[in-house]
């Protein structure tokens, strides 16, 4: 693959990255609380960063969301984009295209998803959904919901639909969350067969993208701790242990970031790309959960200080880590997925391998 992005996706991410750095201040985010930055969206969707994803791809995407998991911006970017946006330009009918995409482009609309399925929803031939999802990232945000039946069928749900009940749930990091009860609610078909892996798929690799940067953005600030911290007489980050335990979590950070930029480029290029969303999301998994917690124990004593900015990174790494699942039921479908791709060894060749 080609790992240089295009002149559109690096301009889309420098620009994301200025109103980032701009807007997305410890300060901000402390007063924010648990909810959503109205004025970060608002900045964001005005600059066209939100349409620009149908244009951008899935690679453009993951390096927009690296820029907000830097900063661990509060604003629902990642699931309008990975269960709205990108959904409805590939499945959505002429129609729905028409309607939907102008207005999650602008902001109007907020989408999220109720995903991975686990078997929550059952839905009538006639698009009336029951069931309860127990979490749902930035469902108070959102005006529509992406959710798969038990048959892994994709339905649009408007969370303002009678029979659709939000209730608002905390979570470990702050991402407006809540819990998602359909009683008959009316819904739209969204796709048609094999949308869902392929939804699953961009979202675990958009996901990826986002602990890429909030990893980058922990490490960055236990490199600016370590380098300006002194003991006895010298920075911390002359220390051969501080040292060692920076690499490691800068190269935990870069398998992180290169995994998902490969199941994003495939998916982009329309190849197979199942698998590569699995690895991206393992290593988002396994090694973000580690670097985060570097991040805190590289800062010492500060690091246990809740008012830190490092903690939350600390926060979302973990909650991401949940969100992506453990890694071992991770690397068990990861598993399944290459055995089922296996061309089965025949009764014959087994006695001949043997003989």
């Amino acid at each position: 693959m080609d790992f240089h992005p295009t002149e559109e996706q690096a301009a889309a991410a420098g620009l994301a990255a200025r109103i980032f750095r701009d807007l997305a201040t410890h300060e901000r985010l402390a007063a924010a609380g648990t909810g959503s930055d109205a004025e970060l969206w608002k900045a964001l969707t005005s600059a066209g960063l939100t349409s620009a994803v149908e244009d951008v791809g899935l690679l453009g995407l993951v390096l927009l969301l690296e820029e907000q998991g830097r900063t661990t911006a509060q604003v629902p970017y990642a699931a309008t984009c990975a269960y709205g946006v990108l959904p409805v330009a590939a499945h959505g009918s002429p129609e729905q295209r028409a309607r939907l995409l102008p207005a999650l482009g602008s902001g109007e609309a907020v989408a999220t998803g109720a995903f991975p399925e686990r078997g929550r929803f059952t839905a009538t031939p006639d698009g009336l959904l029951t069931g309860t999802a127990p979490a749902v990232p930035w469902l108070r945000d959102a005006t529509h919901v992406l959710v798969p039946d038990t048959g892994r069928t994709l339905w649009l749900v408007r969370t303002d639909a009678p029979g659709a009940t939000v209730r608002p749930v905390e979570t470990t990091a702050p991402w407006a969350s809540g819990s998602l009860t359909l009683d008959g609610a009316r819904a739209e078909r969204l796709g048609g067969p094999g949308a869902y892996d392929q939804v699953l798929g961009a979202a675990r690799t958009a996901f990826a993208g986002l602990q890429a940067g909030v990893c980058a953005g922990s490490l960055a600030r236990a490199v600016e701790y370590t380098s300006t911290r002194e003991q006895f007489g010298r920075p911390l980050s002359t220390n051969q242990a501080v040292l060692l335990r920076a690499a490691d979590a800068y190269m935990d950070t870069e398998a992180i970031r290169v995994t998902a930029y490969e199941a994003a480029w495939r998916v982009d290029e329309g190849l197979p790309a199942r698998d590569h969303a699995l690895t991206a999301a393992w290593w988002a998994s396994e090694a973000g959960k580690r670097v985060v917690h570097a991040g805190q124990h590289l800062h010492g004593g500060m690091g246990a200080d809740l008012d830190h900015p490092v903690h939350r990174h600390f926060l979302w790494g973990r909650q991401l880590d949940a969100y992506l699942g453990c890694g071992s039921e991770l690397l068990a479908e990861l598993g399944a997925l290459i055995s089922e791709g296996e061309d089965p060894v025949t009764e014959g060749e087994e006695e001949g391998e043997h003989a």
